[in-house]
């Protein structure tokens, strides 16, 4: 499978460094991707040949593309690749857009929401937007099992993002399918508590579970 990942920053370097250890051709998609002494700093910090291209060109031929760029940025960017493009694909979207005084910059609809509006003939699917770039990849490194949600409108992408996520570590046991991309406006909220608690612990790497009632 060809994945194509926008975004170059700690998330989009991490899933690429996960999925580049499978089967998979990956591609990262960057407007910087001209540049060829970042392009040398960015492979020795992957530490794997990972090819960069520019955005449009990370999406031609792939089957997943993750939107792992600023939330702010995400919509424009895509745009800019344009739907003809993105038609049919299953996107996978990582992000999460604040504004410069800390606040989400969709209080009211998700960037996931708002980017399957906006691309209504690819197929998003919300996830990994709940913990640290280095526990998607690692999630074996938790004291315990945690729990990864999934929001999307299209059940087999869902079933493909999942397979995905089992391929980084996640466990089919630790996949909550919330439902409908609408309800990736919690997972989008739930960031604001995500900062609150890394703040309490003074630290980032921690993962939630959801525990059910006990049965009888």
């Amino acid at each position: 499978m060809k994945i194509g990942i926008l975004g170059t920053g700690n998330v989009g370097r991490a899933l690429a460094v996960g999925w580049a250890g499978g089967d998979h051709d990956v591609v990262l998609g960057s407007r910087r991707s001209d540049d060829t002494e970042w392009r040398a700093e960015l492979a020795a910090a992957l530490g794997k040949d990972v090819p960069v291209v520019d955005p449009s060109s990370a999406v031609v031929g792939a089957e997943v593309v993750v939107n792992a760029t600023p939330g702010t940025a995400s919509v424009p960017l895509l745009t800019g690749i344009g739907a003809p493009a993105l038609a049919g694909k299953v996107l996978l979207d990582v992000s999460v857009g604040f504004t410069e005084d800390g606040a989400l910059s969709h209080p009211g609809e998700s960037l996931g929401e708002e980017i399957q509006r906006t691309f209504p003939d690819t197929m998003v699917v919300k996830t990994l937007c709940t913990i640290d770039a280095r526990l998607m990849v690692a999630p074996g490194s938790l004291e315990g099992p945690s729990t990864i949600f999934l929001s999307g409108d299209d059940a087999e992408a869902k079933h493909t993002v999942a397979g995905l996520l089992n391929e980084l570590g996640w466990p089919t046991e630790s996949l909550l399918d919330l439902g409908g991309i609408t309800t990736a406006r919690g997972q989008e909220h739930y960031s604001l508590l995500f900062l609150g608690i890394a703040g309490a612990i003074g630290s980032y790497g921690f993962g939630i579970r959801v525990v059910p009632p006990a049965q009888g």
